[in-house]
Order: structure tokens, then sequence, then C-alpha cells
């Protein structure tokens, strides 16, 4: 029987195996020793690893991520958590000019091995400074390697191959993943950048959901099945560098591709997304290219109106239908989801 653990669980173990086995990885940000344990990706270290490794840090992003990127160019391999990616916007000139150019100013010399986790995504009313994606301008950056897990098994092997890069490694979790269990290997293991994968196959339509998007995909496919319409999915994982050969690849079969993006789709990495896929396959025709995102305004913080902000299954299955069949007017049955649904891909 394959062993099971949450999306949170995997993160702890991951850095728990890396702080074991090297003895440079550090961890620290707002809240890693706290009751919550950052939900609990944390629990347990602070006490095993004493406060020289584990330690909590004052509210000042800048200056901290800072520290990370000293910590880096001295030989450390720091994970700094950030907790919310809003967050991640004060540090913006440590990420983007010093962390991100190191390598390059310094005539591959100098290294900056540093991860850095933020959480995004609705839930709770987290509203508009709470609850925003961004990894889109990062990604947009030159140097920042960016990664958005979705399953367990994903989170636990992205971070581990995230610790180990000697780049700065950006890495994204949507809090309402957090609690999805799926199986997950007890061996250290790397989910290495550059590598998506396909979760389920259809010949009809190619859907991308990026991060908790790619559940959003899941169910709408079985919205589309019900009439009789086939749509592969795919999870990107990693956003930069990312891996389009193989949605190039399911997008010359199916003739179709739906990204959906879990943040603003304009100029974001949907938007990327659709444009290389489309340069890439520029001298064929006859094939259809669509991209969903968040609606062009801020995100909100009531429930209703968070309903008509963000992409879900309805929305994504209609404009799916209507890529296939050219109705515009189709809607699956309205239907309550649970906030995690568990899937397994080919691993």
């Amino acid at each position: 029987m394959e062993r099971e653990l949450s999306f949170v669980e995997a993160i702890c173990e991951a850095t728990d195996q890396e702080m074991g086995r090297d003895r440079n990885v550090v961890l620290f940000g707002l809240g890693v020793d706290d009751p919550k344990h950052i939900q609990g990706t944390t629990k347990g270290l602070p006490e095993k690893y004493g406060a020289e490794r584990v330690f909590d840090t004052p509210l000042s992003e800048d200056a901290m991520t800072g520290v990370a990127v000293g910590m880096a160019w001295a030989g450390l391999r720091p994970i700094h958590v950030h907790i919310r990616m809003d967050f991640a916007l004060l540090a913006a000139n440590q990420l983007v000019n010093m962390a991100a150019k190191s390598y390059y100013m310094f005539g591959g010399k100098l290294n900056v091995p540093m991860v850095v986790r933020g959480m995004i995504g609705k839930s709770w009313g987290q509203g508009p400074q709470h609850s925003q994606a961004l990894y889109s301008m990062f990604a947009h950056v030159p140097g920042l390697k960016v990664v958005a897990p979705t399953t367990p098994h994903d989170a636990k092997g992205c971070l581990i191959a995230a610790i180990r890069d000697d780049n700065p490694v950006l890495y994204v979790e949507h809090r309402m993943l957090h609690f999805q269990k799926g199986p997950v290997p007890e061996a250290m293991y790397e989910v290495a950048p550059g590598s998506a994968r396909v979760t389920a196959e259809g010949a009809d339509l190619t859907m991308v959901g990026i991060s908790y998007m790619q559940l959003e995909c899941l169910r709408a496919r079985h919205e589309l099945a019900a009439v009789g319409i086939e749509a592969e999915v795919i999870d990107p994982i990693w956003l930069a560098p990312l891996d389009l050969d193989t949605v190039v690849r399911s997008v010359r079969k199916t003739r179709r591709l739906l990204v959906v993006d879990n943040d603003w789709a304009y100029c974001g990495v949907g938007a990327s997304l659709v444009a290389a896929v489309a340069e890439a396959l520029s001298g064929e025709v006859g094939i259809q290219y669509r991209c969903l995102g968040f609606q062009p305004t801020t995100c909100p913080t009531s429930p209703t109106l968070e309903e008509a902000f963000y992409p879900n299954p309805a929305s994504i299955a209609a404009g799916a239908h209507e890529m296939v069949r050219g109705d515009s007017t189709w809607r699956p049955p309205r239907r309550a989801y649970p906030e995690t649904i568990s899937f397994r891909g080919p691993f």
C-alpha cells in the first residue's frame, strides 16, 4: 500500500530530510517556530535543529531577504518563508536586482542557492492584499526559477530540487492545496526544473492548469466527459523554466489549447504559454487558443464576488465546450465541489 502524506507534510518532510543531509540548509521566516508552524510545514523542525538553523524573523521582508542573499553568497542554503506571496513585493529589489543577477554579474563565480516560499490563493476572505499570486512578475526575470507544485508528491520533490539548486527559486504554494493528500515516497527524490506532467489523457482539447487551477481543470474534465468531450490535462509544475515541449506535443494532437492561470491573464504565465505554443506551431493551421485567469479587477474579499472572480470548473468547462463544439450557451450542472480532490498522476 502506498504511503500518503498531505501537501504540508510533504513540505515538512522534504525540509527535514534536506536539513538532515546538508548542514548548510537553514530555515527562517515569519512564524516558522510558532505553535501552528506555517500550517504544519515546519512542525518539529525548531526542536530538532535548534535556533541557529530554524528561527523566526523581524517583520522586515526586504532586510531579511537581503540576509538570505548574503547567507547564500557565503555558502549556506537558506529557505526563507515569506508566508504570503504579497509580502515578497517588499523584497523585490533583493530578489530581482541581487539574487537573480549575482551569478551573471560575477561571471559565474557567485551562486545564490536560496529558496523563497510564498503562499497564494483565496479562502477565508483573504482579499486584495493577501491572496495575489504574482508569480508571473518573478518568472519574468532571468536568473529566478519559479515552481508551483500541485500534488504532495511534487511538493516534496520540487522543494528538494529547489534546495539543491544553485540558483534562487521561488516556491509557490496555494493554501487550498495544503491539505490535499496523495502518495509520497519516503526516500529523497527530485522533481527537476522544466518537467511538466500529463495528468489525464484526451484527444479533443489540451487544458493546462497552473497551481490550484490544475485541480479545477480536472474537475472541469469530468463535466466535459459527461457530454462526450475528452480533455487532456497538463500540470506544468515548473513555471520558469517551463516545459514547453510537453504542451506542444499535446496541442499538436488535440488542435486546441486552453490554459487556466491562477493569476490575472494579462501579461501572465498563462498568456506567455499560449504565445509560446502558438509560435512553436506557427506553421500549422486550424489550432485554437484560449487563456483564462482572474477577472481584470482587484481580488475581492466577499465569497460571492470570489465565485465570479476566479475560474471554476463550470466556467472552465464552458470555455472548453465552446472551443470544441462552438456552443457558447452550454453550462455544466451547478454543483458543489470539495475544497480538494485526490488525483494520482503517472508517477
